[in-house]
């Protein structure tokens, strides 16, 4: 072990809360618990924000696989505050094939994209079509989270009604999309559900989810409710 995994590993162990732990744990299943210090997630990105500064930060980034849960997220959260976008791309490159979990996907959000759209959206085309579970989970989840407001276009919704996958994290993604594409952008995304576009199990969980968004009306909500596939 390196003196800065060293030093990393010790700092997150002084941050332990073994109540915290056995309670995230539930809502991690594909995760072993024994790899899960039990660091609370404000708290990493205050060690991260404060790592970041350093020196060793980069070097960090070069250390994979991660042998601990929280070491996967700092990793994540060290990503998010490199300011040039080029540089946060080859970093993601590098680690999204060792993410092993929805909550570490699920965590990352570089506030660079924000700046770089239109790059952003090539790249996550490529990651929409790579063979790993969580690359194409977190390329789902940029298109959901920067490109249902202002920067929508229809052709997106293709992209992802497209994806074909047996995997349970990629198909719950997929839902949480299309679900949240029917509060956002509901006329585009409507004829998706209604034409039976999406696998039936992908279909009826993103009627579910949409059902219980309050972002949602009433009158739409019944609506699709008619729509569920039996």
């Amino acid at each position: 072990m390196s003196e800065i995994e060293e030093n990393i590993r010790h700092r997150l162990f002084e941050l332990r809360d073994l109540k915290y732990k056995e309670f995230s744990c539930k809502f991690k299943p594909t995760v072993n618990p024994e790899t899960v210090i039990g660091v609370r997630t404000p708290d990493l990105r205050k060690l991260a924000r404060e790592f970041s500064k350093t020196p060793e930060a980069l070097e960090f980034l070069e250390i994979l696989p991660h042998a601990y849960f929280e070491e996967n997220n700092l990793h994540g959260f060290i990503i998010e505050t490199i300011k040039d976008y080029d540089a946060v791309v080859a970093a993601l490159d590098e680690f999204l094939p060792y993410i092993d979990n929805w909550a570490t996907c699920d965590m990352i959000s570089p506030k660079v994209f924000k700046k770089h759209l239109p790059k952003l959206y090539e790249k996550i085309q490529v990651w929409l079509k790579s063979d790993r579970i969580y690359t194409v989970r977190f390329g789902i989840g940029m298109l959901m989270r920067f490109y249902l407001d202002g920067n929508f276009r229809p052709e997106m919704l293709e992209l992802v009604a497209c994806i074909r996958s047996e995997e349970y994290y990629v198909n719950m993604m997929i839902a949480w999309y299309f679900a949240t594409a029917l509060a956002k952008q509901y006329e585009a995304a409507l004829p998706y559900i209604q034409e039976q576009r999406l696998e039936k199990w992908t279909h009826n969980k993103a009627i579910q989810k949409a059902i219980e968004s309050y972002r949602i009306g009433i009158e739409a909500k019944e609506y699709l409710r008619t729509l569920k596939v039996k």
